[in-house]
């Protein structure tokens, strides 16, 4: 496909996104008066969606990368295993239409012709050769940061860049490893288990390539690539020649996840063990995940690892992050170029590098020096200036008005761009203790192992050749591998995140355990017990549906916040003095306050 025919697919692929600066734009104009007419937000609405048209078309091929690219270049699940796994074991997986629905997964309407789930793509999109190997599926960056949200008419807005509130990856790997036992069934030995379950994939492969040869891919084309029968044809040419050997290797490697879920579950959620077995949608140990994989991996190999210094000190469970705006997230130099200092990406901020934080990302599935560096590099391109989506809903732009300077003489100090600094609010310091100094010099290592400065890429489609992890903001990354990780004492705490795109970001706190942004501004309100990973949208309170009585829905799941520690609702609950002037962080006393703040947050 030609980049102009991406650029036209793409110029409409989210209707949601928004420049926000220009909120500010309205609370500094002059009085809007006691009502503010619809049609000045529908208004506003309207041109933001354009920003975002605008944007994705000018960067149609970053996108597709971000979207559908598996992280790996020649590993993963073959293919073939992948879209056969609803035929192998009907009763473990979803809908016809979607056997991933029951991980999260879904079908974006915007490509109703992509052969699987959006958050999966195979390594024939990425190959050089698109014929020569076989294809091997993993996950893109969209499984986890692309979301939607339901409208009032049932139809979707997609939050590109935001989080898809429904992906549940434990819940994926523990229905791969009951497939696998139920075809293994009675299998003792690593060979009886590989023959078993050659004997039962080869079956299910023969029956729907007879009665469709496109079930794979659909026939889809792509930058124009053709997944069609003869392509079909080919990749199970090339599977059947060496079933047994790939199918064996699928096995150990999803073995391998589901015994890693387990070390890092057993050691760092003790009492909460069934429940982290299950999964959460919307929600990861994302070190922990990681660092278990390498864990398990040395394990196998008869290494004998230490718990203790290769698994995480800490739980570790957190929400996805939104990953919109990240420029406002930049960090920067000190002037000695010897530090970075300013500003920092995630929960803590600890990999301050967008390169190294995107690998880091990819490194969650344990591919190793397999991992594809363009996905982190066209990620970095795509997200720096990503607009955030703007709230779909209508909003009252006079009671916004008054929150705008209650927010400003609050809130601004701290939620402002490129603030590096971290805070102890009171919420569960778990997740920003969850790398110990071994895990942060491994971390170091594997960076730069896998991208050293001297690494260069070959960019598609333009054939650009490029050295992603050579310079940071101009300044050489030649023997700075101790800035790609930062020391984690440095980073005890969290960072107060610019707020571009927060109604999309329900629930709140780093670990999602505040169901809205009213609740977050009057604690004592605070449910302990809510509906998590609804797609439909209190407009009142704003956040996503929570309410245990609400029946909008059948989506979504009991988050009970006592449940664990590491899932405690409590932080950002008592007023602060910041640089020696007081902030209102509990409102419990000014409700009305609280609202119109919630009003403002709308349009940020």
């Amino acid at each position: 496909m030609a980049m102009v025919t991406l650029a036209r697919i793409f110029s409409r692929v989210s209707l949601i996104a928004c420049l926000a600066q220009a909120s500010y734009a309205y609370f500094n104009a002059p009085a809007l008066g006691q009502t503010a007419p619809a049609g000045e937000w529908r208004a506003e609405q309207e041109r933001r969606m354009n920003a975002l048209d605008g944007y994705i078309s000018r960067k149609p091929v970053a996108y597709r990368w971000f979207a559908d690219f598996p992280f790996g270049l020649t590993d993963g699940a073959p293919f073939i295993i992948l879209k056969l796994l609803p035929k192998l074991a009907p009763e473990e997986w979803g809908s016809a239409n979607n056997f991933l629905d029951v991980a999260g997964l879904f079908v974006d309407e915007r490509d109703p012709a992509y052969p699987i789930a959006r958050g999966f793509g195979w390594t024939g999109l990425a190959r050089d050769d698109p014929n020569g190997r076989l294809d091997y599926a993993a996950l893109s960056c969209g499984a986890c940061h692309i979301g939607r949200v339901r409208l009032d008419d049932g139809s979707f807005r997609y939050l590109d860049g935001g989080v898809n509130a429904q992906f549940n990856l434990v819940q994926y790997r523990v229905r791969v490893r009951n497939t696998i036992k139920k075809i293994t069934a009675g299998a003792t030995t690593p060979e009886e288990k590989t023959e078993q379950a050659t004997k039962a994939v080869l079956a299910a492969l023969d029956m729907v390539h007879a009665q469709d040869r496109n079930y794979f891919y659909k026939n889809y084309t792509f930058a124009g690539r053709r997944f069609d029968a003869a392509y079909e044809a080919r990749q199970i040419e090339l599977f059947k020649q060496n079933a047994p050997a790939i199918i064996g290797k699928y096995l150990a490697r999803a073995g391998l996840e589901y015994v890693s879920l387990l070390d890092l579950v057993y050691k760092n959620y003790k009492g909460f063990e069934e429940q982290m077995t299950q999964g959460f949608g919307g929600m990861a140990d994302a070190t922990g995940v990681s660092t278990s994989m390498a864990y398990a991996a040395a394990e196998a190999r008869g290494e004998n690892p230490d718990p203790k210094t290769n698994l995480p000190p800490t739980p570790g469970i957190t929400d996805f992050m939104a990953v919109w705006e990240q420029e406002k997230r930049l960090a920067r130099w000190s002037p000695d170029h010897m530090q970075l200092i300013d500003g920092g990406g995630q929960w803590n901020g600890n990999i301050p590098i967008p390169i190294f934080r995107n690998l880091a990302a990819e490194l969650t599935l344990g591919l190793g020096p397999d991992t594809d560096i363009r996905i982190a590099a066209f990620s970095e391109d795509l997200l720096r200036d990503l607009p955030a989506p703007v709230y779909p809903f209508p909003v009252d732009l006079a009671l916004a008005k008054k929150g705008a300077a209650l927010f400003d003489e609050n809130c601004a100090a701290c939620h402002r761009p490129h603030n590096g600094k971290v805070y102890d609010l009171g919420t569960d310091l778990g997740r920003a203790r969850v790398v110990s100094e071994a895990i942060a010099k491994n971390a170091r290592d594997s960076f730069t192992k896998i991208c050293p400065p001297t690494r260069v890429v070959e960019m598609p489609p333009s054939g650009d050749r490029i050295a992603p992890c050579a310079k940071f903001e101009g300044v050489s990354l030649e023997n700075r591998a101790d800035v790609s990780m930062a020391d984690p004492a440095t980073h005890d705490g969290y960072n107060a995140l610019p707020l571009g795109g927060v109604w999309a970001q329900a629930p709140y706190l780093h670990n999602g355990s505040v169901p809205t942004l009213y609740h977050l501004l009057v604690p004592r309100e605070r449910p302990a017990v809510f509906i998590k990973s609804r797609l439909d949208y209190d407009k009142k309170l704003v956040g996503f549906s929570w309410e245990p009585a609400q029946t909008l829905s059948r989506e979504g799941y009991r988050f009970d916040t006592t449940s664990f520690p590491a899932l405690s609702n409590k932080g950002h609950d008592k007023d602060v003095v910041e640089d020696g002037k007081s902030m209102k962080l509990d409102w419990s006393d000014d409700v009305a306050g609280a609202m119109a703040i919630v009003e403002y947050l709308k349009t940020k």
